[in-house]
């Protein structure tokens, strides 16, 4: 249970992540402090931690029952700033190494300086099997007190509960009293300072409230105010608790039944918590699962409407057909060329082969176009899912944190570019293909292979889908002078072969370049995300702990 907990991780800034984190953490520090080393060694020492509310008299206590001051009172709040261990000289051997409470530093000779710090003191008055931890206060103002006196109670075989008559109805301390009912740890109820006379009101109110509780078994001590002698309680005030004390730590059978008690209800409580761990492990695979998708989502829609750009003549817009009109020539010279097969030939030869600069012109206005029109997509998709992300918390904090993510990236325009003129590249192999070995060949080259592969290029393009007005019959034309040239070099099978293959061949590199632009999402998840394998590992050991605790 122990390595599976450390092991795993809520790397996703999700709602109840924190609290997940600070649950785990406090259940490896219980673990650590209490429950292993009470099963390794379960004759050790029963340690009773007192416990309670700011000047509740906690440390007075102690020294009481000790017979001397071994921890120092004072008016100053908060006053136990560093727990304090009393013990019997011949038990030093189970408090001086880590083996209970390892995470705090030992200190003997009144050094303790934090709450980190653990000073070790020991008391003949005590006996062998029974050591005492003056605790600082559940309610402290101090934040780093209140969080060791949570962890000190949950190592602790014995809780002594320090309340006055003035605040034993505060919520704090009745918060930790129902935890400690939850979880079955012995309790023995101290109420102090209460007014001379008051007893008889306030001890039953109290006991009332402990039954509601489900403490009904917890013995209740009461201590009337009254004089300190030599900065302690009278032996009188003390006795009975101390009698209590005593025949807990000396009757092996009592002594075996609070501590079994006491590892049985904190292993449940440890599981319960770790149950709601592996939970919230399960949301945050689930919130991944969910970004992820609304990430491929969105690139997926990007690929669709830029496929449909390149099919229905969004391309062919604008500065691309300007470039295909200086390229082919005027209306008059289509009509010419619809009636005389011969000055067609000639005159788009000349066109196609001659005007090198009006080439290249068209070539970068191809390239420009869909390097506009990839932009555009991307950027949507990009704007989609940075509004599906900012609507979780776990996503928001990813592009928090990836500020790169909120736009396209910097190369975009220059991969798609590259990737334009590849293609454009790519359809003279793929025209020299087509011509291999057949009579065409001839033909194919009497016009020049670029000059082909431009004319192949418009056929890709020119759908009339998302034209209107001029520009459909424009295009139209194009398309008409595109496929009757074709067609007459290489038959109307080829052409339409041809112009599916070279679409497709654009779409599958503009889906890379699209694909790299959704792999900076899925890349960022894939280094934040949970490994749903840590859920179920920890639900196993679960199990397999209540199982044991069961026999």
């Amino acid at each position: 249970m122990r390595s599976r907990l450390d092991g795993a991780s809520l790397p996703l800034a999700t709602d109840g992540a924190d609290d997940a984190r600070r649950l785990a953490g406090d259940v490896l520090r219980q673990l650590d402090d209490y429950v292993v080393p009470r099963l390794r060694d379960i004759d050790a020492p029963v340690l009773a931690v007192v416990g309670g509310s700011t000047g509740s008299g906690k440390s007075t206590l102690v020294n009481s029952l000790v017979g001397r001051q071994v921890t120092t009172p004072g008016v100053l709040r908060p006053t136990t700033r560093s727990p304090v261990l009393v013990h019997h000289p011949d038990a030093a051997r189970w408090f001086d190494d880590d083996r209970v409470l390892g995470s705090f530093a030992r200190v003997r000779g009144g050094q303790a300086a934090g709450p980190q710090q653990l000073e070790l003191v020991d008391a003949e008055a005590l006996p062998p099997d029974l050591a005492l931890l003056d605790a600082p206060d559940v309610d402290s103002v101090v934040d780093l007190n209140r969080e060791t006196a949570v962890h000190l109670l949950d190592a602790a075989d014995l809780w002594i509960f320090v309340t006055t008559a003035a605040r034993y109805a505060d919520a704090v301390p009745w918060e930790h009293l129902r935890g400690a009912a939850t979880r079955g740890v012995g309790i023995g109820l101290v109420l102090n300072r209460v007014p001379s006379g008051s007893s008889d009101e306030v001890g039953p109110h109290l006991r009332t409230m402990l039954d509601d509780a489900g403490l009904d078994g917890a013995p209740l001590f009461v201590v009337e105010e009254q004089p300190l002698v030599a900065g302690r309680l009278p032996e009188e005030a003390v006795a009975p608790l101390r009698t209590w004390i005593g025949s807990l730590a000396g009757d092996h059978a009592a002594r075996d039944e609070l501590v079994r008690r006491s590892l049985v209800g904190a292993i449940d409580d440890l599981v319960r918590r770790t149950d709601h761990v592996a939970a919230v492990v399960d949301h945050q695979v689930a919130v991944a699962a969910w970004l992820e998708q609304g990430a491929v989502e969105s690139f997926v829609d990007c690929r669709r409407r830029l496929s449909e750009d390149v099919r229905d003549g969004t391309v062919m817009r604008g500065e691309v057909l300007a470039r295909w009109q200086d390229l082919v020539g005027t209306g008059e010279l289509l009509r010419q060329l619809q009636s005389r097969i011969g000055q067609w030939r000639d005159a788009v030869a000349a066109r196609l082969t001659g005007r090198a600069r009006s080439v290249e012109r068209f070539q970068g206005a191809v390239e420009s176009g869909i390097e506009v029109l990839v932009a555009e997509r991307v950027a949507a998709a990009v704007e989609r899912t940075c509004l599906l992300w900012r609507s979780e918390s776990g996503g928001a904090a990813l592009l928090d944190a990836h500020d790169d993510l909120r736009r396209p990236s910097e190369d975009l325009g220059s991969r798609t570019a590259r990737t334009v003129r590849e293609w454009q590249g790519a359809l003279l192999d793929m025209l020299r293909e087509e011509g291999s070995g057949k009579r065409t060949t001839a033909k194919v080259l009497s016009y020049g292979l670029n000059g082909v592969a431009l004319v192949l290029m418009v056929g890709v393009f020119a759908q009339t889908g998302g034209l209107t007005g001029a520009e459909v019959a424009i295009a139209g034309g194009s398309t008409a002078v595109g496929s009757t040239l074709l067609e007459a070099l290489l038959g109307d099978q080829a052409v339409r072969r041809l112009t599916l293959r070279a679409r497709a061949d654009l779409d599958r590199r503009l889906d890379e370049v699209i694909g790299a632009e959704q792999e900076r999402y899925t890349r960022t998840l894939d280094a934040s995300r949970p490994d749903p394998g840590d859920a179920d590992g920890l639900r196993a050991a679960g199990a397999e702990l209540r199982a044991q605790v069961a026999t």
